[in-house]
């Protein structure tokens, strides 16, 4: 096998043109994509047709080369999995049957019984690990249970994940059996992504932001530690990128306190903070501002030519700070991709 570019990073080895991916590369910005996710019919039949899933996967790769191509799927099907409705509200993003009761948490399933729900997230694993080019790493994915939670105790997404912060404060029993649950999950849906061929699982807590103090480290930072020891235990070697996003001063020491092989960085921290701060540590992944992929121009070069200098000193694996969004010009993907490799 090549020796991939993003597992040397992950291994903690400084390369002079860093590997590149993008959260969210397989997406709405792309016209192929919306070809397929019309074939497909909705959102959710395209997460679970492992063909289509698989094509969309690919779509990215074959168009710009990426070094890593991520699974197609959404952090909320474990939730679905569990047993909660979900639907996704044309435009409006997800909506999912609410978990505020311990009448409600009972009404779930066992971790032993996701499997029958995601099986074709595996199967698409299968797939693109066969398919992928022998270069590109192949990175499965999941949300982190804080994020998960809030989306299941809010019924949706909320702009300051107020119902889980109200639900942790007036029943920390019930809160923490939710959290608890979604750890055990996660560790299972990992670790059969894993062993249908994923190289490499990203963790998503991308309202980690919203927690302070000590309430990072309980639910933000612990369930984190415990998902990575867990994997680690049963696939040695298993590189983890963990992606605590808007965690400010919470992103330094991360990678240590969680056992972590990469801290993925959003862009409300300046790359030569972060360079300073946490790439001590082992390799970090960012930071574009999505925001450049719609704008271009000579500023989106300057801006990933200085975010390439600033992370030059260690491990770095060059993404953006959070997803590319549906309003992004194609055209800039290859621009900031040139920008990188010369």
């Amino acid at each position: 096998m090549p020796d991939k570019t993003i597992l040397r990073a992950l291994r903690g080895e400084r390369q002079p043109i860093p590997p590149v991916w993008m959260m969210r590369q397989a997406g709405r910005y792309l016209p192929e994509y919306r070809a397929t996710r019309a074939q497909a019919g909705d959102f959710l039949s395209l997460c679970y047709t492992p063909e289509l899933a698989a094509e969309v996967t690919l779509q990215p790769i074959r168009r710009y080369g990426f070094d890593a191509a991520i699974l197609f799927a959404d952090i909320l099907l474990i939730a679905q999995a569990l047993g909660a409705d979900l639907w996704f509200a044309q435009g409006e993003g997800p909506r999912l049957s609410t978990i505020t009761t311990p009448a409600d948490l009972a009404r779930l399933k066992p971790v032993d019984a996701i499997d029958e729900v995601l099986s074709p997230v595996y199967e698409t694993v299968r797939i693109l690990s066969r398919e992928l080019p022998r270069e590109t790493t192949l990175i499965g994915f999941a949300g982190a249970p804080w994020t998960v939670a809030t989306y299941m105790i809010a019924g949706r997404g909320t702009p300051d994940q107020g119902p889980a912060h109200a639900l942790r404060e007036a029943d920390p029993a019930t809160f923490d059996a939710l959290i608890d649950l979604l750890v055990s999950a996660t560790i299972e849906y990992l670790s059969a992504q894993v062993s249908a061929g994923a190289e490499v699982v990203k963790l998503f807590d991308s309202w980690a932001g919203s927690l302070k103090g000590e309430a990072f480290t309980r639910y933000a930072l612990e369930p984190t530690r415990r998902i990575i020891a867990a994997l680690k235990e049963r696939y040695p070697g298993l590189p983890i990128i963990a992606f605590p996003r808007e965690a400010g001063q919470g992103y330094v020491g991360f990678a240590k306190a969680t056992g972590a092989d990469c801290v993925a960085l959003d862009n409300s921290v300046s790359a030569d903070w972060a360079a300073a701060n946490v790439q001590v540590d082992g390799c970090v992944q960012g930071n574009l501002a999505p925001g450049y992929m719609v704008t271009g121009g000579d500023e989106l070069v300057a801006e990933t030519k200085r975010i390439v200098q600033a992370f030059s000193g260690g491990p770095h694996i060059f993404n953006l700070g959070h997803g590319i969004t549906p309003d992004a010009d194609p055209d800039n993907v290859q621009r900031m991709l040139d920008a990188i490799r010369g």
